[in-house]
């Protein structure tokens, strides 16, 4: 991608205040324009929170920061590598962290890996106030052949850039920031377990570091990318099956809103659920959404249903991309996949707890499983849904599909099949 193409460019609230009219109708409006950011004349405007991005803001706020500008201090002093056998998600992290700092006045600073430290934040960074940051989640693995890959990191940078339009936060080149993750990942290499059971999780962020009780877009920003080694995300192990809470009293997003960003507060606001269903002996909340309670996704985990349809057709399903759902990679994998192999007909469509129930009661029901980053794939065995288990009676069935797309996904991630969805790092 050309320097500069495709990028938002992100004016202060003095500038777009004056000259940068309110969008007609809803914000949902403006958040519509924002949402297919991807070259000049396009534009999101919002007046109360001085916020424009397009053509007509400074030049100076078009640039990017660049690989090729990366500063490396090596760090002097490294940690004791974890056992791969007994890894807790999210726990330990790597020596290295890359750091990149943004300002409305100087724009992208140069692009520096650092000894992994503490940040420094001022008390009134919006990030701690008003929850303006994103985050990203993809793995390194390291493969049989002791090669380490990334799976298609492209997805992440699309849904990163995606987000940042969102939350007001300045734009990047994503192909720079990829290249910058590769280096840092290259530079660690050591921490990506030797074992095709774990992997190095790498976790972009960025959030807004403006320096005031204002709500209104930052004028200062930071990303950072830590690494952390990861085992299975549940404790209860790699590809055991798990329990879901259907929650008909809370939501996690709705229409207009931002669930089909990687936002933080899509996750903590869910936390008091999260609560209620480890209460209830559930492992995870399945969202539900509207008056007929229609299935959208898990805590951590995008949602498939294998089934025969209501016309009698064999069916993966899974629900559509309408705002509320995030747009995982594992799940665009998956349906990829399942498309390829012209086996069965494969569904982005709308699925509700009747629907769910009917078809168990018709024993239509073959395997329900979950996607995710952090899980892969992730089989359920029961859902509480109005104080009744529902069974699903997925192990019973193998569960054959969710062991096949489990096993042909870890295949191309550790390279025992090539695939142009990897790209080789070290």
């Amino acid at each position: 991608m050309e320097a500069g193409a495709g990028l938002c460019v992100l004016v202060d609230r003095e500038e777009s205040y004056q000259g940068c009219p309110r969008p007609a109708g809803s914000f949902t409006s403006g958040r519509s324009l924002c949402a297919h950011v991807g070259g000049p004349g396009i534009a999101c405007q919002d007046r109360s929170s001085g916020c424009s991005a397009g053509e007509g803001g400074s030049k100076e706020m078009v640039k990017t920061f660049k690989a090729k500008d990366l500063i490396i201090t090596p760090s002097t002093s490294f940690k004791a590598k974890p056992d791969p056998n007994n890894l807790v998600f999210g726990t330990v992290f790597t020596d290295h962290m890359l750091t990149v700092e943004w300002s409305s006045e100087f724009g992208w600073e140069k692009p520096h890996i650092k000894p992994f430290q503490n940040l420094s934040l001022h008390p009134a960074s919006s990030t701690l106030h008003y929850a303006v940051e994103l985050f990203e989640g993809l793995k390194a693995y390291r493969g049989h052949d002791n090669k380490i890959r990334l799976f298609r990191p492209d997805l992440n940078m699309d849904r990163m850039y995606r987000s940042a339009v969102r939350a007001t936060l300045p734009v990047f080149d994503k192909e720079e920031l990829l290249q910058c993750i590769q280096q840092l990942v290259s530079l660690d290499k050591e921490w990506v377990p030797y074992s095709t059971a774990a992997s190095l999780y790498i976790r972009p962020t960025l959030i807004g570091t403006e320096h005031s009780l204002g709500i209104k877009k930052p004028s200062k920003a930071l990303l950072f990318v830590i690494l952390s080694p990861v085992g299975p995300y549940f404790s209860s192990g790699s590809f055991k099956p798990v329990t879901l809470w259907a929650t008909t009293q809370y939501v996690r997003a709705w229409q207009g809103g931002t669930g089909d960003c990687k936002m933080g507060g899509n996750y903590g606001s869910s936390l008091f659920a999260q609560c209620h269903a480890l209460e209830k002996r559930c492992q995870q909340v399945l969202w539900l959404y509207g008056e007929d309670h229609q299935i959208t996704e898990v805590g951590t985990m995008n949602l498939f249903l294998y089934w025969i349809n209501e016309d009698g057709e064999e069916e993966l399903a899974t629900p559509p991309l309408d705002g509320i759902i995030l747009p995982g990679v594992t799940r665009q994998s998956i349906l990829d996949l399942a498309r390829e192999w012209g086996e069965f007909k494969v569904s982005e469509r709308y699925l509700t707890m009747g629907d769910l129930t009917q078809a168990l009661e018709g024993n239509r029901v073959k395997e329900m499983f979950g996607s995710g980053t952090a899980c892969v794939v992730c089989p359920v065995s029961d859902i509480v849904y109005k104080d009744q288990i529902i069974h699903i009676p997925t192990m019973e069935n193998g569960p054959k599909l969710a062991n096949y797309i489990l096993d042909k996904l870890s295949d191309i991630q550790y390279g025992k099949e090539k695939s142009d969805w990897t790209i080789v790092v070290s």
